[in-house]
């Protein structure tokens, strides 16, 4: 079996093979490059596992006029830059220690040791310069099912490192089938790792969850993460039953992680999740809005097309009543409307006579669902 795509025969990215199989090293793609190509799921970032040394791959590239950037190079990774493009080349590595955040490890010649301290199956998946896979644990039939299953014994995987507990839930989001449901051992060994979740940064937990949420469809494996007692360790009083109605709802709508975790509601998630100023006023905005009975138009026009679109779909998802007629037209309206009247409007008045009575117009403007004229205003 081979796998192909633009990606596999850039130059940049055969330069970079060659700098190694050109000395007598291994050069394998690994990872994520190879499950999305067999999946025939966009490519972005490039793997590659050798038998080469860190040290032997940072002078190979030297000597092939490539840049070396010793990103992590007690770890064994070293990014190896061709023509402007980054590629990880990280050297076949085995653990010696874990404490379930980091791990100390110990470089090694054999790629099936490299392959046993991966955490999924479907992601100990390697290919060759000309594409050819290699599968040292028989991950391809699991990767053809869609099935997301840990490498060997799960609970010793997860106590490894046990951001793998969320990567679990993550990965079967985007790639399990959701007829299989989750991997029943894979479940169990998350809900019984749970002790090792505290341990965790915030940084981590948000990135995980952000991505998570950002899947197709992320109602299944987010609903098993709740019935395990994960989702409410991690974020407090959420309920996921909204969540599959508001997949429903977007429809062919972009997904947007913030609007999902809106609807999840529970305690303020600011520190749980590490969010950034911006992402807690867009929270706390959809928080507020969606008990209100503000109409799309001055909705989109008080806080922009995006929020307002949230808003209106918490509020359908949530509160189980249809979206209005013609609510996305609405949307457009009030996003692309401007207050029509000005302070040069109100020439007798000034200081906060003006402010207020700019303030009682707008206020009858949107009580008009934005349709009132300057004139009517004015008048």
């Amino acid at each position: 079996m081979k796998i192909d795509g633009a990606w596999l025969h850039d130059p940049a990215t055969q330069a970079v093979c060659a700098m190694l199989t050109g000395a007598g090293h291994q050069a394998l793609f690994v990872g994520g490059c190879v499950r999305n190509a067999l999946l025939h799921a966009a490519v972005t970032d490039i793997d590659i596992a050798t038998d080469a040394t860190p040290d032997r791959v940072v002078a190979l590239a030297k000597a092939a006029d490539l840049k070396p950037v010793p990103t992590g190079i007690d770890h064994g990774t070293v990014t190896v830059v061709a023509n402007g493009k980054p590629h990880e080349v990280t050297t076949f590595r085995r653990d010696v220690a874990t404490d379930g955040r980091h791990a100390t490890v110990a470089f090694s010649a054999r790629i099936e040791e490299d392959a046993a301290r991966r955490d999924f199956t479907m992601n100990a998946l390697y290919a060759r310069p000309d594409g050819t896979v290699v599968d040292p644990l028989d991950g391809l039939p699991d990767l053809g099912a869609r099935h997301v299953r840990f490498v060997g014994d799960p609970a010793r995987r997860i106590r490894e490192d046990y951001l793998r507990i969320l990567r679990f839930f993550r990965f079967t989001a985007w790639y399990g089938d959701p007829a299989l449901g989750m991997d029943a051992e894979g479940l169990a060994a998350c809900a019984a790792g749970m002790e090792g979740l505290p341990g965790l940064s915030r940084e981590r937990i948000g990135s995980e969850i952000r991505k998570l949420l950002s899947a197709p469809d992320p109602a299944p494996a987010t609903a098993s993460m709740a019935q395990a007692g994960i989702l409410a360790a991690l974020l407090p009083g959420t309920d996921t039953r909204a969540l599959a109605p508001l997949i429903h709802l977007e429809g062919d709508l972009p997904p947007r992680w913030l609007r999902r975790l809106a609807v999840l509601g529970g305690e303020d998630p600011t520190d749980a999740l590490r969010l950034s100023r911006a992402e807690q006023r867009d929270l706390a905005a959809l928080r507020t809005e969606i008990p209100t009975t503000t109409a799309p138009a001055p909705l989109a026009y008080r806080h922009g097309a995006d929020l307002a679109t949230d808003a209106l779909l918490l509020r359908a998802a949530l509160l189980e009543q249809p979206l209005p007629a013609h609510w996305q037209d609405d949307v457009a309206r009030g996003a692309a409307a401007r207050f029509p009247v000005t302070a040069a409007d109100l020439p007798g008045l000034v200081g906060p006579a003006l402010g207020q009575e700019l303030k009682r117009l707008e206020k009858a403007w949107l009580a008009s669902d934005l349709r009132l004229t300057r004139s009517q205003l004015l008048a």
